[in-house]
């Protein structure tokens, strides 16, 4: 038998290995390059997309114009807004300081920043990570005041306002609900514990030492930056996004996927003495209640295709971006656009899909409950409207054709009885079930999603409503939290908001002293004394909540 030498054999199989690995990225670079075929069409704006595996760079391609109006290609190395993927460094810039022994996450923020309001509960510089603090956030907050989509806004802006607020959304720990103020606030504390400015910080500390060449925070957004792209709205039409973001701490990184992959490098392979550091970037705490909160600090720490995963996304203008790591397979996506119907989320998941596989988890297989038959006098019991007063949702139940009907701002859904008291919604994609106080008595329903904590809904106890009565409604209410007033009037028996900024805004009556209306005001309700008379309203439009407007006339 002939003999050949072991290193002969060693390198005939390491050439095999490499070969079969060419093979396998040239399979995946096809895949995932077809993915982008729209992005590459004449006059359509586009994005770059960059892969790496166990180390290596597999695919980086740009697509599509970084200017319509000039004709200007993006390219691998074009820079991007990122949006609230900026949040994972402004995070990482709090981990370093508590590293070096300046700060600690369970340091109360009046602490660092004593001019804001004290709201009688402590608000920690874990909660502003976790976006368990309550604050009221930005953009709505600032709606509400009067701020329209394309205005510019600062963090200036933000510290002015803030100091106004005499309530918080929430309180602190209790609820996970996005909020950029924190985040913005975060470089208050930065600033304020190592007297240089944020950027320049952030620059010297954070992008420099980890090799980030072409990342930078961006305050002004006026300012002339070569081999930036100009991001737009539409899908087919395109029309370019109007620049306002001055704001950093909560976004306005901008950076390249080269940079970016350098960056999600480090969840698998952390730079020497960056160990602790991105360990604790991936922190999550849970809730007072004992629910999970799956936002750690500054990124999402879930699960996809059964892997783990460490995830942002963002959205500013018309970018949108989108970062993944799968640090136990060692993968990094970075998907950036600039075209707001760009979806680099879902294509980051198509392309985790062609390298990783489907998921050999088994899925969670469909729910499956047996019906029982109630009478229609027992159906007629659970009949009425019921409110969430935490997220300001309606429902209404009725009797109709046999089977009762759920109904909110969707359309009607039936409810199937699997006991005397308990329902199934039926035509969701998620097993809901609605479950009523007691079979003779209404006054409350529970709806719990896949087996989660119950969402409570009181019963209005007298929802009826006549048109006469909308001119209680009518008159001028003014919040000192945001130094603005909302005028109720009523024309041709329909009622509206005016505010001078936003003009009109129709509304229309949920129930008593209830109104729904277009954004910034989505909810208001009427706040009576003990004799009747309204004294205010409280408005909740998402994020923030139930801020006060005094009746002045």
């Amino acid at each position: 038998m002939k003999k050949y030498n072991p290193l002969f054999v060693l390198a005939v199989l390491l050439l095999f290995s490499l070969e079969s690995l060419a093979q396998s990225d040239a399979a995946w670079n096809q895949k995932i390059d077809s993915l982008f075929t729209e992005w590459n069409t004449p006059n359509h704006p586009g994005g770059a997309i960059a892969v790496m595996k166990d180390g290596k760079t597999i695919f980086s391609q740009a697509y599509g114009l970084a200017s319509l109006e000039y004709l200007v290609p993006n390219s691998t190395g074009t820079i991007f807004n990122t949006g609230s993927v900026s949040k994972q460094f402004t995070a990482m810039g709090i981990v370093r300081l508590e590293e070096e022994g300046k700060l600690s996450f369970d340091d109360d923020i009046r602490k660092y920043i004593p001019e804001l309001p004290d709201f009688g509960e402590k608000i920690t510089i874990r909660h502003m990570l976790h976006h368990t603090s309550g604050l009221r956030s930005l953009h709505t907050l600032f709606g509400l005041a009067g701020w329209r989509d394309d205005d510019s806004r600062s963090n200036a802006d933000l510290n002015r306002i803030i100091l106004n607020q005499e309530d918080l959304n929430f309180s602190p720990g209790s609820e996970y609900l996005y909020c950029n103020t924190g985040y913005m606030l975060m470089v208050n504390i930065i600033e304020n514990v190592t007297g240089e400015v944020f950027k320049e910080w952030m620059q010297e500390n954070i992008f420099s030492e980890l090799n980030m060449s072409q990342t930078y925070v961006e305050d002004l957004y006026s300012r002339v930056v070569p081999n930036n792209a100009t991001s737009y709205y539409g899908s087919d039409h395109f029309e370019r996004a109007v620049e306002y973001w001055g704001y950093v701490g909560s976004g306005n990184m901008h950076s390249t996927t080269a940079d970016l992959l350098t960056w999600l490098s480090n969840f698998s392979h952390p730079k020497k003495g960056w160990e602790s550091s991105f360990l604790k970037m991936q922190t999550v705490d849970l809730l007072t209640d004992g629910s999970e909160n799956d936002y750690a600090f500054g990124v999402i720490v879930d699960e996809h295709l059964g892997k783990k995963r460490i995830q942002h996304g963002g959205s500013i203008g018309g970018f949108r971006a989108y970062v993944a790591t799968y640090p136990e397979d060692e993968l990094s996506i970075v998907a950036l656009t600039n075209f707001s119907a760009g979806n680099p989320g879902g294509h980051s998941n198509q392309i985790a899909e062609i390298i990783l596989g489907k998921s050999d988890v088994e899925p969670t297989p469909k729910p499956t409950f047996k019906s029982i038959s109630l009478s229609n006098e027992t159906l007629a019991k659970f009949e009425g409207t019921y409110w969430d007063n935490k997220a300001k949702s309606m429902q209404k139940v009725q009797l109709k054709n046999d089977t009762l009907r759920y109904s909110g701002t969707g359309r009607e859904r039936a409810l199937v009885p699997i006991s005397s008291n308990t329902f199934k919604l039926l035509d969701v994609p998620a097993d809901v079930e609605v479950k009523f106080e007691t079979a003779t008595k209404k006054d409350q329903l529970l709806v719990s999603v896949d087996g989660g904590a119950p969402s409570t809904f009181k019963e209005v106890a007298n929802p009826e409503f006549k048109e006469e009565d909308l001119k209680d409604y009518v008159g001028e209410y003014y919040s000192s939290e945001v130094e603005t007033t909302y005028t109720i009037s009523v024309k041709d028996g329909k009622i509206e908001l005016y505010q001078v900024r936003h003009g009109f805004i129709p509304a229309k009556v949920l129930f008593k002293d209830v109104l729904t209306a277009d954004y910034p005001t989505n909810v208001i309700q009427f706040v009576r004394d003990s004799k009747g008379k309204i004294t205010g309203i409280l408005i909740t439009n998402g994020r923030v909540r139930n801020a006060w407007f005094k009746k002045v006339l």
